[in-house]
């Protein structure tokens, strides 16, 4: 998790800079997650043209499979061939699909982690603070989760004395006025983001979170089965439960961690559902087909003005050498079945020489 850390440390920079800017930690999540939204959209791009391309493959690969079913070696070479005939990498829509992946793990830890990431706190004093706010009475217990961050920021005008005089590992003065700063900035639409929905009333409106939370989520699974269901063919077991279990389980998460956590995820469903509406609208698969068929065509014309025609009689005399070869062949055949007719024919005649005698004898 060290690599993750590391990089919502690096992202955290960005989600202290919104919040200079707009003094509200909501609106800075809202603005982070547009910009990492942005930032990752022309890997998404490749990902949709790579899946247009291998959906578009995947009939001439059955056929092979038909063909070379008990040869391995030869249907992964024919397969290759293939691939590289059609210009699509065998592995391209792997990448568009795995650089994303810890860049997500990333914004996530500058959210969960904001001490450290966001407004990037010395870890030891850090460290040092969950340690001693987890010995208070009374509130230690609050401290000792994965949310210590979240809660230190939530209480630190009643924990400001104690991390002010923690020795070498007390928070500076500048640290301080980061997170006092930082502290009064969560109230979003009457939200308080640093509370958690599962132990606050019902006048505060946060059990909000984790159902809008399940309910765009479901909502955004349907509308990308509706809007893309070639990518939803061949989805079965687990990958449905996935498909609808996760969002439940989602908003139990947000139900039982701090609204600041939930809010992102919510804000990260509609954003990436729509992504896929513009996905779909400019990067269809059939629009995709049809320009990686005008490159593949593109490709052959250039493929066929670099080879140079033969001079006229290079050309007569390979086909001279073409001629004769068939003749040869014709002619070998033609022997081959001649045996075959007399064999045929003296057995016809042997047969019906039997018949006749077995005939003859009984009358």
């Amino acid at each position: 998790m060290a690599i993750f850390n590391w990089l919502g440390s690096m992202l955290g920079y960005l989600l202290w800079f919104l919040y200079q800017i707009v003094q509200n930690y909501g609106v800075a999540i809202l603005l982070f997650t547009l910009v990492m939204k942005l930032a990752l959209f022309p890997f998404s791009i490749k990902q949709q043209r790579s899946m247009a391309s291998q959906t578009k493959l995947q009939k001439k690969v059955k056929e092979l499979q038909k063909i070379y079913a008990n040869d391995k070696l030869k249907l992964q070479q024919e397969t290759q061939k293939l691939y590289d005939k059609e210009g699509v990498s065998m592995t391209g829509g792997c990448l568009p699909m795995l650089i994303p992946f810890p860049v997500l793990f990333g914004i996530y830890y500058a959210v969960l982690y904001p001490l450290q990431n966001a407004l990037h706190v010395a870890v030891d004093h850090v460290s040092s603070a969950t340690q001693l706010l987890g010995q208070i009475p009374g509130i230690g217990s609050g401290f000792s989760g994965a949310y210590s961050e979240i809660d230190i920021i939530k209480h630190f005008s009643y924990l400001k004395p104690y991390l002010m005089n923690m020795g070498e590992h007390s928070f500076t003065a500048e640290e301080a006025a980061r997170v006092e700063s930082f502290s009064g900035g969560f109230n979003f639409l009457g939200w308080d983001l640093l509370a958690t929905p599962a132990v606050s009333t019902f006048a505060s409106m946060l059990w909000l979170v984790p159902v809008l939370c399940l309910v765009l989520s479901l909502a955004a699974s349907f509308a990308t089965q509706k809007l893309q269901p070639g990518a939803q063919q061949g989805q079965q077991g687990c990958m449905k439960f996935m498909m609808y279990g996760f969002p439940f389980f989602t908003a139990y998460l947000a139900w039982t961690m701090p609204a600041a956590v939930g809010f992102y995820w919510t804000l990260q469903t509609v954003l990436g559902f729509v992504q896929t509406v513009v996905l779909h609208r400019f990067y269809s698969p059939a629009d995709v087909t049809a320009h990686a068929e005008a490159a593949r065509i593109a490709r052959r014309r250039e493929e066929e003005e670099k080879v140079k025609e033969l001079p006229p009689h290079q050309q007569l005399e390979l086909r001279r050498q073409l001629e004769a070869k068939y003749a040869a062949s014709a002619k070998k055949s033609s022997g081959e079945e001649n045996p075959q007719k007399k064999k045929t024919s003296s057995k016809k005649a042997s047969r019906s020489k039997s018949s006749s005698d077995y005939l003859g004898s009984k009358k």
